[in-house]
């Protein structure tokens, strides 16, 4: 179904989890209640428990290297063979593995922004500017960490939270939290390449995310082939034209083997 067309694919959590960033929905997720960005702006308490948990799972996200899956997908880009990746995923892991085209459709946990001005930080000074305020954060615990990097955290009292060092205000990671839309401009870029495609591959997702089956939907009404692959169950089976219940990294690897 690929061989002599351009794909995109669409990538999920499921194809990090090989990096040490567990998925929220696979099989034996803990039960969580994600932060939601009506919460994170307006109460003050949950949004220093989001920070003192975020830095440490930056932490966590900073050590997790690019797995067989991402590297395949580079070659298969790289090839040709797809023309370019969006995903789900805020970890960075498909730039660090050399992919070129990426629509990162939630953000990217690198980067901060100020809620009022829109002035952008890279996330490594917010992270300096944490450990100078809160030294408790430069020896944590063990901690359990999360898909978008957040971890759970109990003491926050006199925890200090950064400010934007141009106008003084609110800031938070350049993620789509729960609540948020994904930017315009983004999801235009995703649904050009999806525009553009002769095949639409869906890579370790769900689909449980509105924009992933928004992007389905338009790959459906052009009447593309649709490749699922995922362990276990996604929304987007039923409109597929093969579905693989398979781990990506090794799928997309012989893939690769394949076709490039």
């Amino acid at each position: 179904m690929l061989r002599g067309r351009q794909a995109v694919v669409l990538t999920g959590a499921g194809l990090s989890t090989d990096s040490g960033i567990p998925d929220y929905r696979g099989e034996g997720a803990p039960q969580r209640t994600p932060m939601t960005f009506q919460t994170f702006a307006s109460n003050e308490r949950a949004r220093k428990r989001y920070w003192a948990g975020s830095h440490l799972g930056w932490r966590h996200f900073r050590a997790a290297q690019p797995n067989m899956g991402h590297t395949s997908l580079m070659r298969l880009e790289a090839s040709g063979v797809f023309s370019g990746i969006i995903t789900q995923n805020v970890d960075g892991l498909h730039a660090r593995a050399g992919s070129r085209h990426v629509v990162e459709l939630h953000g990217s946990m690198d980067r901060v922004i100020c809620l009022v001005c829109g002035q952008a930080f890279g996330r490594d000074s917010v992270a300096e500017r944490l450990e100078d305020a809160n030294p408790s954060l430069r020896t944590p615990e063990a901690v359990r960490i999360a898909p978008d990097g957040d971890v759970d955290v109990d003491d926050i009292d006199g925890f200090t939270i950064p400010a934007c060092t141009v106008c003084g205000g609110m800031l938070k990671p350049n993620v789509v939290f729960f609540g948020e839309l994904v930017p315009t401009e983004r999801f235009t870029a995703a649904q050009s390449l999806v525009q553009a495609a002769e095949a639409f591959v869906i890579a370790g997702s769900s689909l449980a995310v509105n924009s992933g089956i928004r992007l389905l939907e338009q790959a459906r009404r052009r009447k593309l082939p649709i490749i699922v692959i995922n362990r276990g169950a996604t929304k987007g089976d039923g409109r597929a034209v093969l579905k693989l219940d398979a781990g990506t990294s090794e799928t997309l690897a012989g893939l690769a083997d394949r076709l490039c």
